[in-house]
């Protein structure tokens, strides 16, 4: 099954983003290449784009505030085993402290660092990171990869209390929805949503063998989903012959 996910918000639009940035930095940084390493070094700067927000610090600071109030809330609930509650809370406020203590916007230590600015200046520009560029970086991509790891694994470890607290907020919020299955007649599906219900974050998952593409459509009061099928030259048109059905998920 393919999973697809649509951010109701910005907010969590941003969060999906540096989730995204997040896993594949960690898949990039443990490879041993130079290629890799550039590209992994090129992730790290786009989650310093992606993290600019001013507001984004304060935002998961306040999403996890939000979720420990909630867990706090099921205390003496015969129904909740009390170390499991313990665990998540701990977790929540463990989180929480260390992001707390980050000074400043995400990557704000990086943006300290002469050499590395030097490269983020140059890396948006095509073919701009060539050795008659920046011959020390081009030094840098020929050390040990053992050395370059542990670079990068320093670089990468300033922005460790975001990643943490992005994976949380997103992992209890996807835990806030219950999956189910619903029919796609013509390729397409429509659902009215309650406006007492606010809902954040709706997840998809379809058999690949469909050969379908989920193109989504959702606010606040309403979730439009059409499926659709490429055609020989890749342009995607709606699959009006197809009855399909798919796995939906609304987390609020």
């Amino acid at each position: 099954m393919i999973l697809y996910e649509y951010p109701f918000g910005e907010s969590i639009r941003t969060t999906l983003r540096l989730e995204h940035l997040f896993d594949r930095l960690g898949v990039l940084m443990w490879r041993e290449d130079p290629v890799d390493h550039h590209f992994a070094l090129a992730t790290i700067f786009e989650i310093m784009d992606v993290a600019a927000r001013a507001d984004l610090k304060s935002d998961l600071l306040r999403d996890l505030d939000r979720h420990k109030q909630q867990f706090m809330g099921y205390r003496g609930n015969p129904a909740i085993q009390e170390a499991a509650l313990d665990e998540v809370l701990a977790r929540i406020e463990r989180i929480y402290h260390a992001l707390n203590q980050v000074p400043g916007k995400a990557g704000q230590t990086l943006a300290a660092n002469d050499w590395l600015m030097g490269i983020r200046s140059r890396i948006s520009i095509p073919g701009g990171t060539c050795e008659f560029d920046l011959p020390s970086y081009y030094a840098w991509q020929h050390e040990p990869a053992a050395k370059r790891q542990e670079d990068l694994q320093q670089w990468a470890g300033t922005l460790a209390p975001f990643a943490e607290a992005v994976r949380l907020v997103l992992g209890l919020q996807r835990d806030g929805g219950h999956p189910h299955m619903v029919a796609a007649p013509c390729g397409q599906y429509q659902q009215n949503l309650k406006d007492t219900r606010s809902f954040h974050l709706l997840r998809l998952r379809i058999d690949p063998a469909l050969g379908l593409v989920p193109e989504i459509s959702a606010n606040r009061l309403m979730v439009s989903i059409r499926l659709m099928r490429p055609d020989a030259d890749g342009k995607l048109k709606i699959a009006s012959d197809t009855d399909a059905s798919f796995e939906l998920t609304l987390c609020a």
